[in-house]
């Protein structure tokens, strides 16, 4: 059920060409939005000046949008603000440029900066233009490592609450390899190279850290129980603090060297520990996903 207020809430999203958004509004209509893509900036402050509707709303715009530019959107951000009974937000959706110049090359489509040029070109152009916009951004989501199942779990972290509450602080707990670079996203991240390695036992290599024997290897380390222990001291510290300041989305990251062992196990301990404490859990392992598929597991339900 998607929050309701005395406000309507407006999400208006936009970004490069190919960072997702086509498929950010198709979620968001899923989830209980009104959605309407590439209406003209000038009809915007019109559409919403009228009688507010009970459903929020998903404005999508972007570089095909007719009178489109980082100025006209910047100055229909402000003209909303003045309109009263308005909740108005800007979700900027973006990717590495490699991921771009991938998934338009996936597709075969043209870029619209560059209809008769490369992708490449396109995409710089693009850039420019949208550059003075990330000043205003209230929500940035990097898709580059997003399956489009990855991506319905981050806008419902963001957007969806139950009973019509505000939007409360939703963790993201995920353990990641080191040899594949950091999250997109994450806001805190911890180092577990120093553990016990099970990679070192050949019985337990071909496993990973939710296997109780795996587990139990990791949790032999002395260092260990100190460990989680100030880990979950210095998350249960922070997360009011964020909640109280609006954020309503966080992610810890959790890494060792494949990303298989310690770092699972590690963040199955923490995901539990907030659970237990009464947050709003989610846990990702990325690189189990890579040869399982994305299984992003929802945890607890106090809305802290």
């Amino acid at each position: 059920m998607v929050g309701e207020s005395e406000q309507q809430q407006v999400v208006l999203v936009t970004g490069p060409s190919g960072a997702g958004r086509s498929t950010c509004i198709s979620i968001l209509e899923d989830l209980g939005f009104e959605a309407i893509d590439n209406l003209p900036l000038s009809f915007i402050p019109r559409l919403l000046s009228a009688e507010h509707g009970p459903r929020p709303l998903a404005l999508g715009v972007d570089v095909r949008t007719r009178d489109f530019s980082a100025a006209a959107l910047t100055e229909t951000l402000d003209d909303l603000t003045m309109i009263p009974g308005l909740d108005v937000r800007l979700l900027y959706l973006d990717a590495r440029q490699e991921v771009l110049i991938r998934r338009y090359s996936e597709t075969r489509r043209r870029h619209p900066l560059a209809p008769t040029e490369s992708v490449q070109t396109g995409i710089e152009r693009e850039r420019l233009l949208l550059d003075d916009l990330r000043a205003r951004v209230d929500i940035l989501l990097d898709t580059s490592d997003l399956t489009p199942h990855d991506l319905r779990a981050q806008l419902t972290d963001w957007f969806v609450t139950e009973g019509g509450d505000a939007v409360p602080l939703a963790v993201s707990v995920q353990s990641f390899s080191y040899k594949r670079g950091l999250p997109a996203g994450v806001d805190m991240v911890f180092d577990c190279r120093f553990l016990r390695n099970p990679h070192w036992d050949a019985d337990l290599r071909p496993r990973d850290g939710r296997d109780p024997e795996v587990g139990a290897y990791v949790q032999a380390d002395p260092r260990f129980p100190a460990f989680l222990q100030r880990l979950s001291d210095l998350a249960t510290f922070l997360l009011p603090a964020y909640r109280d300041e609006g954020k309503a989305y966080f992610a810890i990251g959790l890494g060792c060297t494949g990303g298989k062992h310690r770092s699972v196990y590690t963040a199955e301990k923490l995901a539990n520990a907030l659970e237990l404490d009464g947050w709003r859990v989610s846990i990702r392992h990325r690189e189990l996903e890579r040869r399982t598929g994305p299984d992003v597991s929802a945890r607890g339900t106090d809305q802290r």
